[in-house]
């Protein structure tokens, strides 16, 4: 089993308002539903406040997707920007030589390992969550689309099971 990376951001946690900075790229080699044309770049940045840890991060990359109309695939850019603030417990190190603070996390599934941030798990939730919802050709919703095979309602004789349930409406009376 691989370990995922982590970014380091205890030195923040224990030093309210030093700011720490990350660039990066990733490929998110583990996520087997996603097909990524480009790596992930990623610039993060972490500030804590001494009750909380703000992160601050942009990402960019490219991936495959299928057009909501047609089942084409579709390579789509994809940027997005994330902003989350984490709970700290404790009093940071540097206020008390016996205290130690840490960032706690109310999500469902780890995103912290200590005070470290579990980076690829980080990414891949934005990332799922910023996701076109309909990703279109460059066809769209109003040109015909050389590559939509499926029977339009419009057409005469468009599919066998709308004739069908024609059938179950009852007929209007005059």
């Amino acid at each position: 089993m691989r370990k995922e990376p982590l970014l380091d951001l205890n030195e923040a946690v224990q030093h309210p308002g030093k700011r720490l900075v990350f660039n990066f790229e990733t490929e998110l080699e583990t996520e087997e539903d996603l097909d990524l044309v480009t790596p992930i770049t990623g610039h993060l940045e972490a500030i804590s406040t001494g009750s909380a840890l703000v992160i601050e991060s942009s990402y960019t990359t490219q991936c495959v997707l299928e057009c909501s109309r047609c089942g084409f695939p579709l390579e789509v850019p994809v940027d997005f920007d994330m902003e989350d603030t984490f709970e700290v417990e404790g009093i940071p190190s540097s206020y008390a030589s016996n205290s130690f603070a840490k960032v706690t996390s109310d999500e469902p599934y780890p995103l912290f390992k200590d005070n470290a941030l579990i980076r690829d798990t980080y990414v891949r939730q934005g990332l799922w969550v910023n996701l076109p919802t309909q990703p279109l050709c460059p066809h769209g919703w109003d040109e015909p689309c050389p590559n939509d095979n499926a029977p339009r309602a419009e057409e005469p004789d468009a599919h066998p099971a709308f004739e069908a349930l024609k059938s179950l409406k009852p007929e209007e009376e005059d």
